[in-house]
């Protein structure tokens, strides 16, 4: 079995606890379904926000996810000017058989214009719930 690290984002719509918890919680849930992941399998996951957003911490919402036991930290993103508000990234270390080219690195929301030389990326509209 390989370490591999995955990816994920979101964006919130709007610096709210309810948007926090419900945005990362896609995000984390997305990742393990894209990657035939249990919580079991997670190594440690860094969780990175923007400067605008403060509600909640990322972390909290992973351990309500069954995180309990997987180190995670969470740490401010670099305010670059110009860059995207209100974004929550992740980078999760895990088991998997999966080699590195069919990890599924998860983009969700406005997030999706991220990264799409890196990920199979989705566009959720705000009334669907997955990619």
């Amino acid at each position: 079995m390989a370490v591999r690290a995955v990816r994920g984002a979101t964006q919130l719509e709007a610096d709210t606890r309810e948007q926090m918890l419900e945005r990362v919680a896609e995000m984390v849930t997305d990742v393990m379904e894209c990657n035939g992941l249990a919580v079991d399998d997670f190594i440690s996951v860094i969780f990175t926000a923007t400067s605008d957003l403060h509600a909640e911490f990322p972390a909290y919402v992973a351990r309500q996810l069954g995180f309990g036991e997987i180190p995670l930290i969470c740490a401010r993103e670099l305010e670059i000017s110009g860059s995207m508000p209100r974004v929550v990234r992740m980078l999760a270390h895990v088991e998997t058989d999966l080699p590195r080219a069919e990890i599924t690195h998860v983009y969700l929301h406005g997030a999706a214009a991220l990264r799409t030389d890196l990920s199979r990326v989705r566009s959720v509209p705000d009334d669907a719930h997955r990619r």
